[in-house]
């Protein structure tokens, strides 16, 4: 059956037991650093976000956001809510479509854990791939504006907004499989043989890397708002996985879409494509080429990559659905999706030459 995210994910329910704040020390942090905020306010925490909580604050005169890391222990490197406020705080000032970042919060004894405040972006969350609510012109529109959008922050010039030190511009393919390599390895509950295949060949297979940019890490349609009745992107959203590396990556990401099966969510393969207005994978790709002037290589490899690296991240979902500490309510399904995903991998390593 599939689920409709639309319908499950998108809003806001009572902040569980679990999931509550001090909401007194808050109001103060916020009467602090941020500008302008006037409480008193109201707490509600969005259904969505499977890695880092998110609640809606509102208040007489205004709405945020605010995004907190989980309670309990975290893994080394997990859950970077302030890497997701430093590539905010740089790319909002050039125009690029983020909520404004208010201010990021490092100290864990205001509400149990590190988190920032963020504008509240008022606008569609799309979660279904297939966009059914949407005509064949609107449904174009939509995806040029996503492929549009992604090829921007790809030519975002990294030293002129501050963004120099925020990773290591080369190597990222390299370090992406040594970081979730090692990730999956300390949150690993069984044996999958086909994982083991793949974090002994990916590092001997890589691809030279041809340029060097900010790469968001998680770009789909349901890490983005869009506006509530133009076929433009207003936010890009959930910057936990973003640093400097390859933009092919990062691209070929977003074509995973393009292949996955239809979910209900962002997948889209098997569609007809045409028929519903939604670019095909070599209109996408030219697209992409034509804004950024970056050429495309075969994908079998970096789909194998991403596919594997997704695995890696759900993988960590899993472990905190067995211990207890996973977010959503949905992150229980979501763990289910491990096999699946190292078994595509594996499929997509053996038509790169595994």
């Amino acid at each position: 059956m599939i689920m409709d995210y639309e319908k499950e994910m998108v809003g806001t329910v009572a902040v569980p037991d679990a999931d509550k704040l001090d909401e007194a020390k808050l109001a103060d942090w916020m009467a602090a650093n941020v500008a302008g905020f006037a409480g008193p306010l109201t707490l509600s925490k969005f259904k969505g976000g499977q890695s880092n909580p998110t609640y809606r604050i509102d208040t007489p005169a205004a709405s945020y956001v605010l995004r907190r890391q989980p309670f309990g222990k975290l893994l080394p490197s997990a859950h970077a809510v302030d890497r997701e406020y430093m590539a905010m705080a740089a790319l909002g000032p050039t125009g690029f479509p983020v909520p404004a970042a208010y201010g990021l919060c490092e100290d864990r004894d205001v509400i149990g854990s590190m988190f920032f405040v963020m504008s509240m972006a008022e606008g569609r969350s799309l979660w279904d791939g297939a966009l059914p609510a949407s005509d064949p012109a609107e449904r174009t529109r939509i995806y040029n504006a996503m492929i549009d959008t992604m090829a921007d922050l790809h030519l975002a010039d990294v030293d002129a907004i501050g963004m120099r030190n925020f990773g290591k511009p080369t190597d990222y393919c390299a370090r992406q499989i040594a970081r979730w390599s090692k990730q999956y390895k300390l949150s690993e509950t069984e044996v999958i043989p086909e994982m083991d295949a793949l974090i002994e060949w990916l590092p001997t297979t890589i691809p030279d890397q041809h340029a060097s940019s900010i790469v968001h890490g998680d770009y789909r349609l349901d890490n983005m708002i869009f506006h509530s009745t133009e076929p433009r992107v207003i936010a890009v959203l959930d910057w936990e996985l973003s640093t400097l590396g390859d933009p092919v990556s990062d691209f070929s990401y977003l074509m995973l879409n393009w292949i996955s099966p239809v979910d209900g969510r962002a997948g889209i393969g098997g569609l007809d494509h045409a028929a519903l207005g939604i670019p095909t994978m070599e209109q996408a790709v030219e697209r992409y080429v034509a804004r950024t002037g970056y050429p495309i290589p075969p994908m079998d490899w970096y789909f194998a990559f991403n596919l594997f690296r997704l695995a890696g991240i759900i993988q960590g979902i899993k472990k905190r659905v067995i211990d207890g500490t996973a977010s959503s309510a949905h992150a229980k399904t979501m763990s289910d999706r491990v096999i699946p995903l190292v078994e595509r991998a594996y499929h997509y390593a053996r038509e790169a030459g595994l």
